[in-house]
This record gives structure tokens, C-alpha cells and sequence, in this order.
């Protein structure tokens, strides 16, 4: 515990360089200007500014990156709220009474007791990634290969089977990046593979191209395909921002509560932040003691699913730095970022670059803090970026990622791949193929190829080896029950629904 919070003072003295602290207000600026925007969220910036910031400091473009990421929770439920329109997955939830508000003319105590609750659940997690993450790096110091390859299946599986409706389209999209991770110089035995005799391929797929490609043009290309559907009516803010007595003592306990669900639920292998908000809603609406205004703009509503929403980010961050697994769309781009800068989260980089884990940690609770010091006053603000029209919004996308593309990386075959990457991002959207697997698979799959030849090396090519340890044979079967277990659940549904 002294050790942690020793580090953790380290690490302000790093946070709060003013360099770090312009990267920290750089990012939380843009991941809510994205995350109020719809369709764009904290993943697509991320993987936009990836090529960009390839030549600056490490530690301040990760700072940025983190900063991206808490502003994107911040930011998506201010559309939820005043248009009804998300601007990532895990609003969607505070749209159902954050709406209601609005149109009831309480809009602003609505946006308060989001960007309050974001606060208290952003200050809280962060608490406990910075107490619970050095404990969970000595666990990762025992594993041995076996015990890693076993703990990439498990990220594998659980990201296939829960991004998206459909598991086999999960592992469809994974399996596509676990292709492209063989393409290039095989570590073991120096031959190239896969790379049909273009040059440019021996290097192996530029993690930071897919990205771009699948985020930022697969998106933008969806989006100029779909027919123009009915113009949005922002719901203006109405009367005062802030809250009542009423309503903070309403919101408070939900704070407590979202956070309690968001933070370990988020550092789970198949967390995310859609199931905590899910379930904070469905408890909130159980215990409230005002039942009749659930569905018609209960503040409870949007005080734990905000909350739960923040507290995951920061407990999505937990597997990332420790173990070096990304549990949603936005870890597996931080993660390319990472490997951008020639670094491997995980228990080794706390010991090699504590300067940078510690500094990016503190960096979390200066931006939850400039964070609800930006939300609040700045409201007008991110109301009238959702007047920017779509064409000029996306058109600026295209333009940003080919010239980030190619300052990366000078060579016509990489804006090909960047074309390329884009037309299957539009196709994988068009047929409901989640993308996030894809970007999981080129990065941890030679990873896990790695792991896989030291088990077998280790053990003289017996693949008994591989459930020898008790640990793995865990990790083996949990993913086997995280593979089976939604086939179950849809077979049983079906049956259900035969008897019925």
C-alpha cells in the first residue's frame, strides 16, 4: 500500500509537468468534443491521432490518449441527453431518462448529475486502479509462457463473444487479424510469410494502418452510405444547471452504486462498459423509492448508468497496463499506441518505465478533475458542434487519416492497405461484424504465437504442457465456457420460445 501510493507521488511530479498537463487538456478537450459528437467516439480519435503523435513524447501522447478516453464517457452522454442520439455504446442508457429531462425541461440537473457522478465514479476508480494494479502485476510476474498463451485465448474468446450480436461473427472478424498478425518475418526461423513479395509487407501490418482503417474510413464510408433520415431537434437547456437538495440527495447513493458495478466489471477480460450501465439501471429502477417517474425522467437513471459508465474506463485500464489484454474497442487502439512507442504493457513495464505507468495514472485524476471543470461551463459549446454538417464531419475524417497514414508511413502501399482496411471496415459495419477482434487479433496474435513456441520449446513439443499448469488449465477452460456458454443462452432462448 505505501509502495503504491510512494509510485503514485512519483507520478504526480510527472503528471504535472506543464507539458503533461497541456497533453492531459489537449485530450480531455477532444475526447468530449468526440464523444458529443454522434458516431465518433473515443476509439476512431484515438486510432486518428495515432500516426500523428508517432514522433512526441511517449508519455504525453499516452496521457493524451487517456485523456481521449475519460472526455469520450464524459462527452457521449451530453447527446444522450439533449438529442437522444449516444455518442458511444455505453450512453446509450442515460438516453432513456436523460431525454425525458430535457424534454421536461430539465435538462441541465441532468447534464449536472452526469458530469458530477462521472467525477465521483472517475475519482474512485482511479483510487483502485493505482491500489489494486500493483497487486495484480505480482499475479503476472508467476505466469509462465503456457500461463500467457492461455490468458490471450481467454481475451480472444471474450472479446469475440461479446462485441456484437453474433459470436461466430466475433470470431469471424478475429481470426481475419490473426492472419494478418502472421504477415511479415517469422521470428523463429527468419523466413517472410505472407508477404506475397511486396517489401513493404516484411515488416508485418502496421497495427496503427487497420486501425485508421477500420475506425476512422470504414466509419466515414458507412455513414455517406445510409440514406439521410429524419434531422435531429436538440432539446435546448432550459432554466438553471444546476441541481436541487432533491436531487443530489437522489443521485448520490446511485454515484456510489454505478461506481461499485463499474470498476470491476470493467476490468474484467469480457467487461466493457455497456453491462454495468445496463445493470446499474435495472438497480437503480428496483430501489428507487419514486418508481412511477422511471421512464419519464427519473435522475437515478442517469446519476448510475454515468457513473458505472466512467468507472469502467478506469477499470478497463487495470488488464491493459498489468497484463497487457484490452477489454474494449478503445483499450485495443491505446494498446497499438503503447507498441507504437516500442513498448509492452504489462508486469515488465512497471519495473522499466514506472516514470511513465505512475505518471499516466496520476494523469487520470487531473483529467477527471479539468473534466467537470470543462463540462459544465462549456455545455453552449458542445451544443453547437453538433450543428457541424456530417459531409464536412467526415469528409475531414478521410483527409486527416490518409495525411496521418502517410506521414507515418511514406509509401503508396501503405495508403493502399489504409484504402483497403477502409472498404472492409464498411463491409464488416454493413453486416453487423464487430471490429474491434480484428484490431485484438493483429496485435496479441504474434504475441500469443510467441507464447505458444516457448510452452512447446519449454517442453520438448508435448502439448500436454499446456494444461500441465494449473493456472492455465483454468484460463483454457474459462474461455471454453466463455465460447460456449451464448450459444447456450441463444439455444435456450429458442427453445423457450418454441414452447411458448
Amino acid at each position: 500500500m505505501l509502495d503504491s501510493v510512494f509510485a503514485l507521488a512519483q507520478g504526480f511530479s510527472v503528471a504535472l509537468e506543464p507539458t503533461k498537463l497541456l497533453f492531459a487538456l489537449i485530450g480531455v478537450f477532444l475526447g468530449t468534443a468526440v464523444g458529443v459528437l454522434p458516431g465518433i467516439g473515443p476509439a476512431l480519435t484515438v486510432a486518428l491521432l495515432l500516426p500523428v503523435t508517432f514522433k512526441l513524447d511517449p508519455t504525453g501522447s499516452l496521457i493524451m490518449f487517456a485523456g481521449i478516453y475519460y472526455g469520450g464517457m464524459y462527452g457521449g452522454s451530453t447527446t444522450s441527453i439533449l438529442i437522444n442520439t449516444p455518442g458511444e455504446s455505453a450512453s446509450m442508457i442515460t438516453a432513456l431518462e436523460g431525454n425525458k429531462m430535457a424534454k421536461a425541461g430539465r435538462g441541465g440537473p441532468a447534464l449536472a448529475t452526469s458530469a458530477v457522478g462521472s467525477f465521483v465514479a472517475g475519482l474512485i476508480a482511479t483510487i483502485g486502479l493505482a491500489l489494486f494494479a500493483p497487486w495484480l502485476v505480482e499475479i503476472a510476474i508467476q505466469f509462465g509462457p503456457a500461463d500467457y498463451f492461455a490468458l490471450m485465448i481467454v481475451a480472444f474468446v471474450t472479446v469475440s463473444a461479446t462485441f456484437g450480436d453474433s459470436p461466430l461473427r466475433g470470431l469471424t472478424s478475429l481470426f481475419i487479424g490473426l492472419m494478418l498478425g502472421l504477415v511479415g518475418i517469422d521470428a523463429l526461423s527468419g523466413q517472410a510469410r505472407l508477404t506475397f513479395g511486396v517489401p513493404e509487407l516484411l515488416d508485418g501490418v502496421e497495427v496503427t494502418t487497420l486501425a485508421v482503417g477500420l475506425f476512422a474510413v470504414g466509419e466515414a464510408l458507412f455513414v455517406a452510405s445510409r440514406m439521410k433520415h429524419a434531422p435531429e431537434t436538440i432539446e435546448p437547456v432550459r432554466g438553471s444547471l444546476w441541481m436541487t437538495r432533491e436531487d443530489w440527495k437522489r443521485s448520490w447513493k446511485p454515484w456510489l452504486r454505478g461506481t461499485a458495478l463499474g470498476f470491476p466489471i470493467g476490468s474484467l477480460p469480457a467487461g466493457g462498459a455497456e453491462i454495468p450501465t445496463f445493470l446499474s439501471y435495472t438497480i437503480e429502477n428496483r430501489l428507487t423509492k419514486h418508481p412511477e417517474e422511471f421512464g419519464k425522467g427519473a435522475i437515478e437513471g442517469v446519476a448510475g448508468p454515468e457513473a458505472a459508465n466512467n468507472a469502467s474506463a478506469a477499470g478497463t485500464l487495470m488488464p491493459l497496463l498489468t497484463l497487457g489484454l484490452p477489454t474494449s474497442a478503445t483499450a485495443a487502439i491505446l494498446l497499438a499506441g503503447f507498441q507504437q512507442y516500442g513498448l509492452n504493457p504489462g508486469p515488465l513495464l512497471f519495473a522499466e518505465r514506472p516514470d511513465l505507468v505512475w505518471g499516466l495514472i496520476a494523469s487520470l485524476f487531473i483529467a477527471n478533475a479539468m473534466l467537470v471543470i470543462l463540462n459544465l461551463p462549456l455545455i453552449g459549446l458542445w451544443v453547437r458542434l453538433l450543428a457541424i454538417p456530417q459531409p464536412w464531419l467526415y469528409a475531414g475524417i478521410l483527409v486527416f487519416a490518409a495525411m496521418g497514414t502517410i506521414a507515418a508511413n511514406p509509401s503508396p502501399v501503405e495508403l493502399v492497405m489504409l484504402a483497403v482496411f477502409g472498404l472492409l471496415g464498411f463491409v464488416m459495419r454493413r453486416y453487423d461484424y464487430p471490429i474491434a477482434p480484428m484490431v485484438v487479433g493483429l496485435i496479441l496474435g504474434p504475441m500469443a504465437e510467441t507464447q505458444l513456441r516457448r510452452a512447446l520449446q519449454i517442453s520438448l513439443g508435448d502439448p500436454m504442457a499446456l494444461i500441465e499448469s494449473p493456472l492455465a488449465a483454468t484460463l483454457l477452460a474459462i474461455a471454453a465456457l466463455a465460447l460456449v456458454a451464448p450459444l447456450l443462452f441463444r439455444g435456450l432462448s429458442r427453445f423457450k420460445a418454441d414452447e411458448d
